[in-house]
Parts: C-alpha cells; structure tokens; sequence
C-alpha cells in the first residue's frame, strides 16, 4: 500500500540526491491562460529528469543481497539514468536496456553514470521484454520504471514538494507514459488535501492510460506514434493502474504538433530545454476549462540531443509562421531578382535561402523558377509578403518551408 508514512519516508530518502526545484512562476502562461501558472522544473535534476527520485527510493529499499546481484531495467533514457546514477552512488552494477530509438544524448549519460546498456526494440515495451529477460538469465534485481509502489512512492515526493511550497494549489498537471509519476503525484496530493485536482497528460499518440481508464481495465495500444519518446508506452503499469482510476481525476491528450510549439515558449519565454514529454503537461495548459487558478505543469525532463532540438525549433517556427517558402515564376531577364529582392526587403521580410532555376519552362516569359525561404514575424506578416508578392505580379506558390 501506498501511505502516508512511505511517502514521508521517500521525500527524505531523495534529499540525497536531487537538486532543488522550486517552483517557477510562469506570467508568460499565466497571461495567456487566464490562471496562475508554475513550473516545476524537474528537467534541472542532476539526471536531466526526475526518475532519479523513484530509482534511488527503490534501490534504497532493497537488502544487500539484492543490490550486490546487480540490477537491471529498461527505460526510454530518464529511468535509465536515475538507476545508472542511483547504482553507482550504492556501488552496484547496472544494465539498462533502452529503444534502439532513444536519443543518443540520453545513451551516453547512462553510459557515463557507469552502466551497461544494451539497445533492443522500437519501444519501451520491446526493451522491458529483453529486460525481464536477461534478468532470468543472469540473475539481476529488476528494477521497474514505473510499474512498482516504492518508484511511485519515491516520484510522489514532487507533490510533497508541490504542496508545501504552494499550499493552495489547485491543480497539478502530470505527464504521463507509463504513469508511475502520476501515480506518486496524486495518491500524495489527494492525502495532502483532497480538493486538489490532478490530472494526467498523454500524447494522442501514446494514450494507453486514457484508453484503460475507458476500459475499466489496463489496455495495451496495437502501437505508438509520437515524438514525446519518453512517454511512448503502450501498456500503463498494472499494480499502479487502481491507484490511478482512484486519484487520478481526468486525463488529457495532446498531439505532437502542440510540443513543438511550446519548446518554442519554453525557450523564449523560460530559458529552459524541456524535452518533448515534459512539455506535455505545457501543452495541457491550454486544454484547462477554468480561470483564475493556482496551477502547477511538472516539466519531467529535459533530455533533448542536438538534433532533435534543431528539428523541432525548425518545426515549432515553421507553425509560427515565422519561417516560410514560396515559389515565384519570373522573366528571364537581367535584374528581376533584384526586383523580387527589393519587394520582400520592403515588407520587412528576411531572405534565408534562395534557389534559382532557369529551366523549368522553355517561355522566356515565365522560364525562370525562384523558391525563396524567409524569415517573418509570424502569420500576418507572412500573409502580407504573399500579398505584396501577389500584387507585384509574381504569383507566389506556397510551398513546404525549406532549410
């Protein structure tokens, strides 16, 4: 069971590793959604993401026996790195096995943290399967990421934290994958204070909790579809999932598009990287149909390689319409880039890249295609350089942004 006393127990245990993540007050969110926002940004943990709390609580709570077998688990990158930490700190060997698909930032800590990882599957279920595995084979102490009381009772220490810091919260959201997370956050908060709401947040394409809610039962996905890689699951755990249907008051689901956007305002706005499961819960801000309250998003992580930063930034500016390519049908005669060059200036527009073809067509006319990539202060301004284009004569075609 899942007490009070455990937890209290749990949020001191993980005083000893993690860094102190006090709440951020957001007047940027808070502005745009008519309440009182605050982050908690457990994307500054020393392991880039709170699993930290739930794997060292665990770990703590086994005998020596079972820690010196070595220990085992399989995880999307976060879990990974907080048991590859938590062991090292007890002096036990760890194998974490991960998605071939993880990203290679979230690899290399775990590996830095001293671990053994083996690569194995597409998605988290696949990788949990070969974990099981091995631990038969050789005798290893799993470790569960979420599917287990003392890892739900050891994230839950964020709601003690939550709590205490804001006394009168209203409402918690929570990023869920597997939901161990929600599982800690709310069976503590509705403890603490019964009148807080909780709610869960999943990926559309990602929802198993949602789906086993409906069902009355734990259900698992055909498959997952979605960049939020540390939330990709297609099973929620089944010792938590009574806790759950039980605290958890609603969930809600967001696509992929919305992340995008909000690491954008996360890096504008807040300074901060959050990875693209953390800023569920942001996305989640704009899904609330209430004013005028104190509500808290857990940024769970911030575990983002160099690429898939650049990929969504690029992505997040082009749904801005901040970046933007259309294509135009010039004469082929001297001078006329100039001509297309001087009306985007004009407008205020930034050229970034430009593609000159002089044979698309054999009418000197119209024989030369100009596909111009710009920068613009977002939609209307976008909309106007179309225009002004239009009304030169250059019949622009929108086409697919490219970089």
């Amino acid at each position: 069971m899942l007490t009070l006393e455990k937890f209290e127990e749990a949020s001191e245990v993980v005083k000893k590793v993690i860094n102190k993540t006090k709440l951020v007050y957001s007047e940027y969110f808070s502005n745009t959604t008519g309440n009182k926002v605050y982050l908690k940004p457990e994307n500054m943990q020393y392991t880039g993401a709170y699993k930290v709390r739930g794997a060292y609580y665990k770990i703590s709570t086994l005998s020596a026996s079972e820690r010196k077998k070595g220990l085992i688990t399989a995880s999307a990158g976060n879990h990974a790195q907080g048991v590859a930490y938590a062991a090292k700190l007890f002096g036990c060997k760890a194998v974490i096995v991960m998605p071939t698909t993880t990203p290679l930032i979230k690899v290399n800590r775990t590996k830095s943290y001293g671990a053994e990882v083996v690569l194995c599957g597409d998605v988290f279920d696949e990788a949990a399967k070969k974990a099981h595995e091995l631990a038969q084979e050789n005798g290893y102490t799993y470790i569960p990421p979420f599917d287990d009381e003392d890892v739900a009772t050891g994230q839950g220490s964020i709601a003690m934290e939550i709590v205490k810091e804001l006394p009168t919260v209203d409402i918690i959201l929570v990023p869920v994958g597997g939901g161990g997370l929600a599982c800690g956050i709310s069976t503590l908060a509705k403890m603490l204070n019964p009148n807080i709401k909780v709610i869960g947040v999943e990926p559309s394409g990602a929802a198993c909790l949602k789906a086993s809610l409906e069902a009355g039962k734990v259900v698992t996905l055909p498959n997952v579809d979605t960049i939020a890689d540390g939330t990709a699951v297609k099973t929620p755990g089944s010792k938590i999932f009574p806790y759950l249907q039980e605290n958890l008051d609603e969930v809600i689901t967001v696509d992929d598009a919305e992340l995008t956007l909000c690491f954008l305002d996360m890096i504008e706005n807040h300074k901060m990287v959050v990875e693209n499961s953390g800023l569920l819960t942001v996305a989640a801000l704009n899904h609330l149909n209430v004013k005028n309250k104190k509500v808290v998003a857990v940024l769970s992580g911030g575990n983002m390689d160099v690429i898939t930063v650049s990929s969504v930034v690029q992505q997040g500016l082009i749904q801005r319409g901040r970046i933007f390519t259309v294509s135009v049908l010039l004469p082929d005669r001297p001078g006329e880039l100039s001509k297309v060059a001087s009306v985007i200036a004009d407008m205020q527009g930034n050229v970034i890249k430009l593609e000159h073809n002089q044979f698309v067509s054999i009418n000197r006319n119209t024989a030369v295609e100009l596909v111009i990539t710009m920068e613009a202060f977002g939609h209307e301004h976008k909309e106007s350089i179309i225009r002004r284009l239009e009304t030169e004569g250059y019949k622009p075609k929108e086409v697919g942004a490219k970089f």
